[in-house]
């Protein structure tokens, strides 16, 4: 699981914990493959992974059925991360 955090005010808190940059490596792809299936570009997956970007709700859909992975799987954080 890759959790990602930002410093703001000097507090590290929990922007995006998401399963992408796993999911992605376990189905044997690279950001370039992955931005392809999706129609975004690297740029965007790594933004996505390092929790800088917010994806859309069709993108995450895209995202799963690329990686064959649940929207639960990939992009589910518990309340108050």
């Amino acid at each position: 699981m890759c959790n990602i955090y930002i410093e703001i005010n000097k507090e590290v808190i929990a922007i995006v914990k998401n399963n992408l940059k796993v999911a992605r490596i376990q189905v044997d792809l690279t950001q370039q493959q992955l931005a392809e299936k999706t129609g975004v570009t690297r740029q965007t997956i790594s933004l996505i992974e390092k929790g800088n970007y917010n994806p859309t709700l069709n993108l995450c859909l895209e995202i799963c059925y690329a990686v064959n992975k649940t929207l639960d799987e990939v992009f589910w954080r518990e309340k108050g991360e």
